[in-house]
């Protein structure tokens, strides 16, 4: 049915979108605090910019992108993630040669072919920040300070933030082989992605969602036994940050992320109230990627954090949003001359910063009351040829019912006030 929307997608009507509008906008103040500029990039990518930045070898690239060929047989993408895309415009751009650190945010769509479920649609709103230029741990403590600021200035409760390391290639090779000899006795009980993972990156075995692969990989060997020195000084090293600036924190091994291009820290913002796909905020280090797609070696730290979700949570952790406030002036009107006159009056309360409605479908004088009612209107002005004549309009307060002479010359003035403007 052309009238349905496609299976996995949303309308977001405007009698809910007052609560899409309060997040993007704490989002944006607390990035502003926090020094983040916004980069707005393509709704779509080429193809090999996700094959090669977020990897051949997870459940995105292998079974969840939405690919086509455009009409000069160029392989698109609609972007699964926020990160490649500000990757590959920090390189375009030549914004390395900047002085440094880059410090972006992003709110954008993003396209995944999987099955929907509660906060986890085909297409679902990612808010995202990234940091490039710095391998300092200071970088990682921010952006994890900054998601723990955002979703405590937001009233939520009762979500922990779990970290990890992941170490870099070098120690990563000793833990592959580990996690190998383990998991080679199970190989024929690992589902088909995990045994096609084995070989090229068993680590992403640790992240399947399967049952079965969970239970295999209970007692498998972990990465935080394997870092190397640099990587064992970084992670104690985001931990003491983390802890000067007040920010608890839990140590949880288990974490791998769903993305290859990770480094050392990686971390999540767990919530127990939203089901079993709890991570409403996820992020971690990248060191490697800006290099990977084609640009200098520069590191790389970020996260990207659902907006389907994070409404859930509030919803989970009894959060109102207030509602936008009603319209302050309705203006009833009848005849020619009344409507004129209301008409010029509404623009110029408009243009004082006044939410001012008349009734385009010019009903009767009680069916524009009634409409003014029902749209909460503040106060209500009736205009007719009696009211310009003896130049008096007559003000209702449409909660008390009270109401005045106003005069035409000082209406205005009065609706101005009365709407604190």
């Amino acid at each position: 049915m052309i009238t349905n929307a496609p299976k996995g997608t949303k309308d977001v009507m405007p009698k809910e979108i007052y609560k899409w509008q309060f997040v993007e906008k704490k989002f944006r103040e607390m990035c502003d605090k926090h020094g983040f500029k916004e980069v707005r990039t393509p709704m779509f990518e080429h193809t090999e910019l996700f094959t090669r930045g977020v990897g051949d070898t997870t459940d995105i690239v292998e079974k969840q992108m939405y690919t086509f060929n455009d009409y000069a047989n160029r392989s698109i993408t609609l972007k699964p993630e926020g990160t490649a895309s500000v990757v590959r415009a920090f390189v375009e751009h030549k914004v390395y040669a900047d002085v440094q650190p880059t410090k972006m945010y992003y709110i954008i769509p993003c396209f995944r072919y999987e099955k929907p479920q509660s906060g986890r649609l085909r297409e679902f709103h990612q808010l995202g920040i990234e940091t490039f230029g710095t391998g300092n741990m200071m970088a990682d403590a921010e952006i994890i300070s900054l998601a723990y600021d955002f979703l405590n200035d937001l009233g939520i409760r009762d979500v922990e933030l779990r970290i990890n390391s992941i170490g870099c290639p070098e120690c990563r090779k000793k833990h592959r082989e580990a996690l190998k000899d383990f998991l080679a006795p199970k190989y024929d009980q690992l589902c088909d992605t995990c045994k096609g993972r084995y070989d090229r990156n068993p680590l992403r075995i640790l992240d399947c969602k399967s049952p079965v692969c969970q239970e295999l990989v209970q007692g498998a060997p972990m990465m935080l036994d394997y870092l190397c020195d640099d990587c064992q000084n970084a992670f104690e090293e985001l931990k003491n940050n983390l802890t000067a600036m007040g920010i608890p924190f839990t140590v949880d091994p288990g974490i791998v992320r769903g993305l290859d291009y990770y480094t050392k820290t990686a971390f999540e913002f767990v919530s127990n109230n939203i089901g079993a796909q709890g991570t409403v905020c996820g992020g971690g280090r990248y060191d490697n990627l800006i290099s990977e797609i084609g640009g200098p070696d520069i590191p790389g730290v970020g996260f990207g954090l659902g907006i389907e979700r994070l409404l859930l949570v509030m919803e989970a952790n009894g959060i109102v949003i207030p509602e936008p406030e009603s319209i302050d002036a309705f203006i009833a009107f009848m005849g020619d001359r009344g409507k004129n006159y209301g008409m010029k009056l509404m623009r110029e309360l408009r243009l004082a910063g006044v939410k001012t409605e008349m009734d385009v479908l010019a009903r009767n004088l009680k069916g524009q009351l009634k409409y003014a009612d029902r749209l909460g209107a503040k106060y209500t002005v009736v205009v007719g040829d009696n009211e310009l004549d003896e130049e008096y309009l007559l003000l209702k307060d449409m909660k008390n019912s009270s109401q005045e002479s106003v005069s035409i010359h000082e209406i205005k003035n009065v609706l101005i006030e009365k709407a604190g403007k």
